[in-house]
């Protein structure tokens, strides 16, 4: 059984200047079974979270496949009901908003590009349906002024007005993954929560998908929260990173002090995996080989949830929850090692 440490928060109060303030969020999905299908467990996707995001900055997200990454970009969104815990996006809790409250309130302020831009994508519709469809739910602009409007995301996005009668399928993927940027862009969103979009795509295009969200960024002061297991794109666009790791947050820092100076293991493990240039003089950075597998979230670890994979794991990592602290300004891990 894990001993809770007390809760050390990240965000104390409210803070005029975030745009997007989580606390202690969870979602859990439940485990149906037998032939009544009850409840036997839950699968512990996101396990109490808290971070903030101040207007126009871009936070990364990073762990392995199935650390909860894309379960906290959906909750946020709501397209999953959160568990437990609160979401605050200017101020406004939109943890329990209902749906006609959502489209009225948050969903034209909060949008999402997804990982596959082929799937997240109607195959039956053109660009030009696909563009105008949020204009037509949220009854923004007149017919004239729609079309007006949607040349100027496909121009923003740099794809050619010639497209507007093509479908889905006619488009490349870097293109694709353009269509889902306008489309994300069509209302005037101020935060956009990017999961995975650039994983499916070649590195050439990568780079050019990347560069245009932050031309995006620069233009229309848009915050971001970038989720991706690619930590080497995550350091080219974020102002601070957080490592998850089963479905924890278990350090969080501005990029350049995560980067050259991770503190917890487990982001010290990552990091060893990255290939970076080696120059004259320098020494290359000892590869770390976490062992044993990732625990399943529906039984996760007493304690720390990584003492598992651990090579610095004492008694007290398997008994007891560490808190998530900050050691040095704007750096947090959650590390018996610093408590």
């Amino acid at each position: 059984m894990s001993v809770q440490a007390e809760k050390s928060p990240i965000i104390q109060k409210t803070d005029t200047n975030n745009i997007l303030e989580v606390h202690e969020l969870k979602k859990h999905f439940p485990i149906k079974s037998g032939l009544l299908q009850k409840t036997s467990g839950y699968i512990k996707a996101v396990d109490g979270i808290s971070f903030s995001i101040k207007k126009g900055e871009t936070i990364g997200l990073v762990g392995e496949s199935g650390c909860g990454k894309s379960t906290i970009g959906r909750t946020i969104i709501r397209l999953y009901e959160p568990t437990d815990g609160q979401i605050l996006f200017k101020g406004q809790d939109i943890s329990h908003l209902r749906e006609a409250e959502l489209r009225q309130s948050v969903r034209k302020n909060i949008q999402m590009i997804f990982q596959d831009p082929f799937a997240s994508l109607n195959p039956r519709k053109t660009l030009r349906s696909i563009l105008k469809e949020p204009l037509n739910v949220h009854k923004k602009y007149s017919g004239k002024e729609r079309d007006e409007h949607v040349g100027l995301l496909l121009e923003k996005v740099g794809l050619n007005a010639s497209f507007i009668n093509r479908y889905p399928h006619e488009f490349s993927g870097g293109q694709r993954q353009r269509i889902g940027i306008a489309r994300a862009l069509a209302l005037h969103p101020e935060l956009i929560i990017a999961d995975e979009a650039v994983s499916a795509l070649d590195v050439s295009v990568q780079a050019q998908i990347i560069n245009l969200m932050e031309d995006l960024q620069e233009e229309f002061g848009l915050t971001y929260i970038f989720i991706s297991h690619d930590l080497s794109v995550v350091r080219h666009i974020s102002d601070r990173v957080g490592v998850m790791y089963l479905g924890n947050l278990m350090e969080l820092a501005p990029k350049q002090d995560l980067y050259t100076e991770p503190l917890h293991p487990y982001t010290q493990a990552l990091l060893s995996a990255v290939p970076v240039p080696r120059k004259k003089g320098t020494t290359q950075r000892e590869r770390i080989v976490l062992e044993g597998d990732l625990p399943s979230p529906a039984n996760p670890p007493s304690g720390c949830v990584f003492h598992t994979r651990c090579s610095a794991a004492t008694s007290e990592c398997k008994q007891i929850i560490p808190k998530f602290k900050e050691i040095k300004k704007e750096h947090y891990v959650a590390c018996h090692l610093y408590n």
